[in-house]
């Protein structure tokens, strides 16, 4: 999509601070966190949310899994604890309608959520 800020960010249009990437996905620092380590996990793929994946988006929801596990590993907050967050739809807080998933590791995460 042209317009997205996601897509916009995955194509390096707009520049953001970048933890990893590769072919699937790009790991940001969210811009305003709400916790102390809060990171955007992002497909390169433009899929709206959760509504929208078919079977063929299996692999790379499993892959966005295996990169959260990687980097709360590499960042040293796998052990303590770590969240990982998708919103569908404005009513659970969705702003960006691109799917992303939200790690989220430094504080306690109480809960319910929310």
């Amino acid at each position: 999509m042209d317009n997205c800020l996601f897509c916009k960010i995955s194509r390096g249009e707009i520049p953001a601070r970048k933890v990893f990437e590769d072919e699937q996905v790009v790991v940001i620092e969210d811009i305003a966190p709400v916790a102390p380590h809060h990171l955007l996990i992002i497909p390169h793929k433009h899929v709206v949310n959760a509504l929208d994946l078919d079977t063929g988006d299996n692999a790379l929801i499993g892959h966005v899994f295996q990169v959260a596990a990687r980097i709360a590993r590499e960042r040293g907050i796998a052990e303590q604890g770590f969240r990982i967050v998708n919103n569908n739809n404005a009513g659970a807080g969705q702003s960006v309608f691109h799917i992303h998933f939200h790690l989220l590791a430094g504080r306690n995460l109480g809960w319910p959520p929310g």
